[in-house]
């Protein structure tokens, strides 16, 4: 008989969810251009005779390598070149006040202030502020060799190499990422449309919106630049506006299929697969979707969904002038305008510029105190650990700590057994494609890969060999507590938020859009938008929920209470759509009452959500006309009305 482990040796769930690696796929060119781009100005370095300028090249590299993440080539100018603009003027900066003790200390801590500021506009500002900071800390606590202005072109040069061969293939496939993500979409609807009826249909929801997501980003990203120009992206982005009522079309699916036990027949995700072929070949001409008669009005919606998406994907509508219902991003000094503005007047903002220039003063002045070898490493701990978009600083303070130990394991066995010189370029070789392949496995595990290749061109510059390891160590340990001690417990924010209020907001807007379908004139494009805002806020919701489960108690436990409400409120959208999409194919349209009704029910509970940190109770008495196609809204509103209440 086996024998079960007593509970107090069993870790705790949110240790266990820290510790787990993720599913994600490795990108075998990022791999292959980290070890390039990594080892090639080492090489060129040492040919010439100055190792370090090489050692200072690759540091630049790597964070290009780490910012290396985007598929479309658009993306990668933006998510590569752009960081290392604003990293060269953080390590001239830092340059430029090394060594002047106090005068550093508030140098780099204003710094820190304005990059946790800029950080909080977007992906790309995130990434240029952590960069800015970074090369600031390094430029104030090393001394770079060279004249001032040759670290940073040394070390953007390095992070523009890795743009350089990420960009090569770009004129044999441009335009394929976008086409590539658009397919994916489709099959993503596909497989929402499979899921209908069943239990699956949730999970299949979530990976619609995130396909969606990437999908727009990329395509409006794009367009942006060619102000709608182009015929083919114009094409492009019809076919994905085109998938917008196939997905809606699928909540109706499902509540049909839970309420008769009968699914879609297996013709109708076949076909939209079939769509997804064509959206990736390109290919048009006729093409019949080949799909069942329909005997309701939830199968109609499906079908004219599908015969809008076909007519579109295939050339038969005129897709190069449809019309597009979410837009055309703003120009880009009207939204430069509108993220400075959100900016200088955002609490947020301000709040997270101050937590993190309060950890980095505190870094910076203690190291000014207390002689610490290699003292800028406490900064850069500081510095990767308080990125809020990033996930839970709890959790990446514990796996930095933890990674940082497992990659000074391999870095002790390289600095021991490789010799200083060439030697180190095959080493770097070896090494550096680590860093996107166990990037994509988590936090903890991207440390472990990187820590290694920085004490290896740490090594390259400074020749103390393992002498680096324990100062390592011992810095990194410090950067950790100072972030959990400065940047989280001593924040109520942090283990004291109210955590629905972000959900709060969600569930009055969903009230919004509940209001608006009730107009037998709403705009359909206008709809879309609202729903598409809606699970694109839900989708984020989500991830934050996620990030705390990572958390100990209260934040964990709190975070798990709360996480089907979110799945309820999800639910609500689906079942407003489905509401929509019944009406407009035949179904009775509610009286405005109705509507009125269920409005006011969400409205009630978002207020509810917004008084407390724990869930409370609330009135579940909803009822109205039977046979109504809000009957099933109703039944989401009251469901996620009892999940928030007390046990």
């Amino acid at each position: 008989m086996s024998r079960q482990l007593p509970s107090v040796l069993t870790p705790p769930d949110w240790l266990t969810r820290n510790l787990r690696p993720q599913n994600a796929p490795v990108s075998r060119a990022a791999v292959v251009r980290a070890a390039v781009a990594l080892a090639l100005p080492l090489a060129i370095g040492l040919a010439l005779g100055r190792p370090s300028y090489g050692a200072l090249a690759s540091m630049g590299a790597l964070s290009g390598v780490i910012g290396d993440t985007a598929d479309a080539y658009r993306m990668r100018i933006l998510n590569i070149a752009v960081p290392q603009l604003f990293g060269a003027v953080g390590v001239t900066i830092g340059a430029l006040a090394f060594g002047h003790g106090w005068t550093t200390v508030g140098a780099v801590t204003a710094v820190a202030l304005v990059s946790g500021m800029f950080s909080t506009i977007g992906a790309v500002a995130s990434v240029s502020g952590l960069l800015l900071l970074l090369n600031c800390v390094i430029g104030a606590g090393l001394p770079l060799p060279g004249a001032w202005w040759l670290a940073p072109v040394l070390m953007s040069g390095g992070g523009l190499l890795v743009l350089a061969l990420a960009l090569l293939a770009w004129p044999l496939r441009s335009g394929v990422p976008e086409r590539v993500a658009v397919a994916e979409t489709y099959r993503a609807a596909a497989d929402l449309l499979a899921a209908s009826g069943t239990d699956a249909y949730d999970d299949r929801r979530h990976d619609v919106t995130r396909s969606l997501n990437q999908s727009y980003d990329l395509v409006l990203a794009r367009r942006a630049r060619h102000h709608g120009r182009n015929p083919d992206l114009v094409w492009l982005l019809a076919q994905l506006n085109a998938v917008t009522p196939v997905v809606e079309s699928a909540p109706a699916a499902h509540q049909y299929g839970r309420q008769h036990a009968e699914p879609l027949p297996p013709e109708v995700p076949a076909a939209v697969r079939r769509l997804a072929d064509a959206v990736e070949t390109g290919r048009t001409g006729p093409a019949d979707p080949g799909l069942p008669v329909p005997t309701n009005e939830t199968a109609r919606a499906v079908n004219h969904a599908l015969a809008h998406a076909a007519d579109v994907v295939t050339g038969r509508s005129p897709a190069r002038t449809a019309d597009d219902p979410l837009g055309r991003p703003a120009r880009l000094g009207v939204r430069a305008a509108r993220s400075a503005r959100d900016v200088l007047l955002s609490s947020g903002s301000w709040r997270y510029g101050l937590r993190l220039a309060v950890c980095i003063g505190i870094a910076q002045s203690l190291v000014s105190i207390v002689p610490v070898a290699r003292s800028y490493w406490v900064a850069l701990t500081i510095t990767f650990v308080m990125k809020p978009d990033f996930g839970s600083v709890f959790s990446r303070a514990l796996m930095r700590a933890l990674g940082t130990v497992a990659g000074l394991v391999v870095a002790a066995v390289v600095l021991t057994a490789v010799p200083l010189g060439w030697w180190d370029v095959p080493a770097m070789i070896v090494l550096a494609p680590l860093v996107p392949a166990l990037g994509a496995r988590g936090y903890g595990h991207q440390t472990a890969a990187v820590t290694p290749v920085i004490l290896l061109l740490s090594d390259v510059l400074n020749h103390q060999g393992t002498a680096l390891l324990v100062p390592r160590l011992v810095d990194s340990l410090m950067g950790c507590a100072i972030a959990l001690v400065a940047g989280y417990l001593l924040w109520p924010e942090s283990w004291h938020t109210r955590v629905g209020d972000r959900l709060a907001d969600t569930v009055a807007d969903t009230a919004r859009y509940v209001e608006y379908a009730s107009h037998e004139d709403a705009d359909l494009a206008e709809r879309a938008r609202m729903r598409r805002g809606l699970h694109r806020d839900l989708s984020g919701i989500r991830t934050e929920f996620q990030r705390a489960l990572s958390e100990p108690p209260p934040n964990g436990r709190r975070a798990a209470a709360w996480l089907p409400l979110v799945v309820a409120v999800e639910r609500i959208v689906d079942a407003t759509t489905a509401a929509g999409v019944r009406v407009r194919h035949g179904a009775q349209r509610p009286s405005a009452a109705e509507f009125a009704q269920v409005a006011l029910q969400l409205r009630e509970l978002s207020e509810g959500l917004r008084e407390t940190d724990v869930l409370v109770a609330v009135r579940t008495d909803l009822t109205g006309p039977a046979g109504s196609v809000l009957e099933p809204l109703r039944q989401e509103v009251a469901a996620a009305r009892a999940i928030a209440s007390p046990r």
